[in-house]
């Protein structure tokens, strides 16, 4: 069967739906982000300070395309992996990509008190706001499915994941 990728803001619930797919279906489960920190032994954050956030969306490019289409795993990605083309087709070419949909005051709620995030530094609630209106139709028209996580406890969304394949 092909890889799963879950694509989504921040906060959506990518990586506990992920590992609560993965263990149910008896497939591996990869987080774009930790294999990247694994990878360069760096917190996305130092790499966004140090080296910028252009090389960050390489270094998920060059993860991404390592993936085999054959993996057989769930692949949690991090939220801004749509913002290059290559990665929106590679994805939807070589997987199923479903999108974890999550209004903006959910996401606000549930990233409240995390400070590890650079892109939401400042006025976090402006912030979600503004980056979830530019990223929302790449991940409409990236993925192959769209469930939509506001509410839902992660056990939930991966029902709804199954009931889809």
């Amino acid at each position: 069967m092909k890889t799963i990728f879950l694509i989504g803001f921040m906060g959506a619930g990518k990586t506990t739906v992920g590992q609560e797919l993965a263990l149910r279906m008896k497939r591996k489960f990869v987080d774009t982000d930790k294999e990247i920190i694994k990878q360069v032994r760096k917190e996305i954050a130092e790499i966004f300070a140090e080296e910028g956030e252009e090389s960050f969306r390489l270094l998920e490019t060059q993860l991404l395309k390592k993936m085999t289409p054959h993996l057989n795993a769930v692949v949690a990605t991090g939220g801004g992996i749509i913002l290059r083309e290559e990665n929106r087709l590679w994805m939807k070419e070589n997987g199923f990509v479903f999108f974890l949909d999550t209004n903006p005051e959910e996401i606000k709620k549930r990233l409240e008190f995390d400070e590890s995030r650079p892109l939401l530094k400042g006025d976090k609630e402006k912030n979600i706001k503004e980056m979830m209106a530019k990223r929302h139709s790449f991940y409409e028209s990236t993925s192959h499915y769209v469930i939509d996580t506001t509410g839902k406890s992660p056990k939930m969304v991966a029902d709804e994941i199954e009931n889809c394949l």
